[in-house]
């Protein structure tokens, strides 16, 4: 058999203080926050920002270009996209075709939600299942496919 090994790890990993992460985890080149959790079955990528106190559910990917604020809530299985596929297909390594995501501070996202590149507010409240395919700019609860605000929150 002619294959290549990859084993589950964690490296190049920058803390904060009392930091837990479950294993396995594959997390390599990102920055964690002080107090921030990680569930187990989570991959965070390099150049991911996770801020102090947020919390990060189990079966998790956080792609590269992923900012997540301070007291952040990512439920189980929330998937993060960085290429939307602007070419008719994956970007194939063509990063220059990767975009960002930045999520504000106090933000919650539901289980098996998707969000692709767009900055979400401070505050704001994402359903399970939503998939987010636009900047969200108000605080306020989103839900569906594409998520839509469904209801303020005070």
């Amino acid at each position: 058999m002619d294959f290549e090994t990859r084993r589950i790890r964690i490296v190049d990993v920058a803390s904060g203080a009392r930091v837990v992460v479950t294993e396995p985890c594959n997390l390599y080149g990102c920055k964690l926050g002080d107090d921030v959790f990680v569930g187990p079955f989570v991959e965070i990528q390099k150049q991911v920002v996770i801020g102090a106190r947020s919390r990060i559910q189990s079966h998790s990917f956080v792609c590269e270009l992923v900012t997540i604020g301070e007291d952040c809530f990512i439920g189980h299985g929330v998937m993060f996209i960085n290429d939307e596929f602007s070419n008719g297909g994956p970007a194939r390594g063509d990063r220059s075709l990767w975009k960002q995501t930045s999520i504000g501070n106090n933000v919650s996202i539901g289980s098996n939600a998707t969000i692709l590149p767009v900055r979400i507010c401070e505050g704001a409240v994402i359903g399970a299942g939503a998939v987010v395919t636009r900047d969200i700019t108000e605080r306020g609860i989103y839900a569906g496919n594409p998520a839509r605000k469904i209801r303020n929150i005070s």
